[in-house]
């Protein structure tokens, strides 16, 4: 769904998680941009015209000029690097400056978190979560959409023989880390290994409080400005309390300066716009999945706001479960 157009052409597509820190990003920067929605659950993102754009068949990709750039920490770079006009923020300060190495520790710390991982282990074993707001079915669905995936690529590579090492490649891949990620020993080894970066925000976030102990002159993760470090904690944040696991990493009294963050970086209007509240998430990813279901044009440029990233059937089947229960009143 096309959103913005600036006048230098700019052009991006979007997921969760991973993709709302791009999304995020850009409106912290009061960028505008037109947006293109690639939907996961009807398999957009694993098109012929898709995985020319982007051989790895993954979200996002940002079109500038002649400028394709399909990773996510470079679309975050590109963006600072090429609108730095005076009045747009940065949101990475300047190299040499002296808050230029936090912040960069603190995005590369994040960053690497998977995230993937989390998200879709917590959709397979809910028994660790507390107050997840995904569905109960969803487990079953995401099965069988792994299944539905692999039989889907392997046909798309023989029907497209230029395209054939992309597509067995990414069938390769998604095998690999969903082994993985049904892995509950490997997960909780994950969960648990998160328990330590936490401890280091809430640390660092403790140093900012004593840094600026009068009330009314809050700071952030990294200093008094809002970084990309910021884009990345804030987003990794609404993940988990999405996923059910915010409980365990803040709250009663545990890393009160990360539960006081999350709880300010709501309310921030950026952030508000492109992620709302965490009740929304669901039906922010079923809708445009909706609209497309009746019809499936293939954009031009890519990107997706669905709830697992490349796992996204769960998401459809919550369409269809809206859908029953609205009928009766439509």
């Amino acid at each position: 769904s096309a959103r913005h157009s600036d006048k230098r052409g700019l052009r991006f597509m979007m997921v969760l998680s991973i993709i709302i820190k791009v999304r995020l990003a850009i409106a912290e920067k009061g960028l505008r941009c037109e947006e293109y929605d690639v939907s996961l659950p009807l398999s957009e993102h694993n098109e012929p015209w898709f995985m020319r754009l982007n051989p790895a068949g993954e979200v996002p990709v940002l079109v500038h000029n002649d400028n394709v750039i399909c990773d996510p920490t470079q679309i975050m770079d590109y963006l600072e690097e090429n609108f730095n006009t005076e009045g747009t923020p940065r949101l990475v300060p300047e190299e040499g400056s002296r808050y230029y190495l936090r912040v960069q520790h603190y995005r590369e710390l994040l960053d690497s978190l998977p995230m993937d991982a989390y998200t879709h282990g917590c959709i397979l074993h809910p028994q660790i979560t507390a107050d997840s707001h995904i569905p109960t079915y969803a487990a079953a669905s995401i099965r069988t959409q792994i299944g539905n995936t692999q039989t889907e690529l392997a046909k798309l590579a023989e029907q497209n023989p230029e395209l054939k090492d992309a597509y067995i490649a990414k069938q390769r891949r998604l095998k690999s880390k969903l082994f993985d990620h049904d892995n509950l020993k490997y997960l909780k080894k994950l969960l648990d290994e998160l328990e330590s970066v936490m401890d280091q925000v809430e640390t660092e976030l403790q140093r900012r409080v004593e840094e600026t102990p009068e009330e009314g002159n809050p700071s952030w993760l990294c200093g008094d400005f809002f970084s990309m470090a910021d884009v990345s904690l804030a987003v990794t944040l609404h993940r988990l309390k999405f996923l059910g696991l915010s409980r365990r990493y803040w709250g009663n009294g545990n890393r009160v300066n990360v539960e006081t963050y999350y709880e300010r970086v709501v309310e921030r209007p950026a952030f508000r716009r492109v992620l709302g509240h965490v009740n929304n998430i669901l039906i922010s990813a079923v809708l445009p999945v909706a609209f497309r279901v009746a019809k499936r044009n293939a954009p031009v440029i890519v990107g997706t706001t669905l709830l697992v990233g490349f796992l996204g059937g769960a998401t459809y089947l919550a369409f269809l479960y809206m859908k029953k229960r609205l009928s009766p009143f439509s």
